[in-house]
């Protein structure tokens, strides 16, 4: 199973002062050399953190970059000239301080259809970002995506454990489904080496993508030992 690490909040320590330190680019090849296989950098609407010059450096600087993104037009058209590998398609709202569920596909409209052939055309895997659901996934599918991503803040977040074990069987049942659509899957949100176990053991889930809780940890141990702790408990 592979890792993306999300280094958002890198960017959110540095935007605090509206200075050059600390760099997420660094970060991020901080964390490639660790061990992750892949970087996630969310551009929002808003700009709280990740900045378009880090996507540009970002792209220049690693080979599997997955740009996460809502589909607002000066986020769109960042995404299709920089071109990374993956653009993760995300609901967003200004108010929120993190994303707060899955992306609405089914509702999505002629929005959602044109940007997702926009980001085709320009040679861009699509990747929706979605609630464990079955008719988000059959629209994701419709629309193109080569892959899903699960939201498991539900699962992270639940406060009982026949809670956290019923969200874990919900995810696993729609990656099973997806992988027999033929899609790649993900999931993220939310996760942290005390409860990425059960996610973990899904197999047909391919990559885990994790922040907040790697860069929160990086603080006291460094991001390379932050990123290590984090593969070793996923292999374990």
């Amino acid at each position: 199973m592979r890792l993306g690490v999300n280094i958002d909040h890198v960017a959110t320590v540095r935007q605090a002062r509206r200075i050059d330190q600390p760099d997420p680019v660094a970060a991020a090849l901080i964390a490639l050399k660790s061990g992750a296989d892949s970087i996630v950098a969310h551009l929002r609407e808003d700009r709280r953190h990740i900045q378009d010059a880090d996507i540009r450096r970002l792209k220049a600087a690693v080979k599997r970059l997955n740009m996460e993104m809502a589909i607002s037009p000066s986020v769109l058209k960042v995404a299709l000239a920089v071109k990374p590998e993956r653009v993760t398609l995300v609901p967003e709202r200004r108010e929120e301080l993190t994303t707060e569920g899955g992306l609405d596909v089914a509702g999505g409209g002629t929005r959602l259809k044109t940007a997702v052939a926009r980001l085709h055309q320009a040679g861009i895997l699509v990747s929706m970002f979605i609630g464990a659901d079955e008719r988000q996934l059959a629209a994701s599918a419709k629309l193109g995506a080569s892959t899903v991503e699960f939201h498991t803040g539900g699962y992270a977040e639940a406060r009982t454990t026949a809670a956290r074990i019923a969200e874990a069987k919900r995810i696993a049942h729609c990656s099973r489904l997806a992988a027999s659509m033929g899609l790649e899957v993900a999931a993220g949100h939310g996760l942290n080496t005390a409860n990425v176990a059960a996610i973990v053991r899904i197999p047909e889930i391919e990559e885990l993508n994790i922040g907040h809780s790697i860069v929160g940890r990086a603080i006291s141990v460094g991001m390379a030992a932050a990123v290590r702790e984090m593969k070793n408990r996923m292999r374990r």
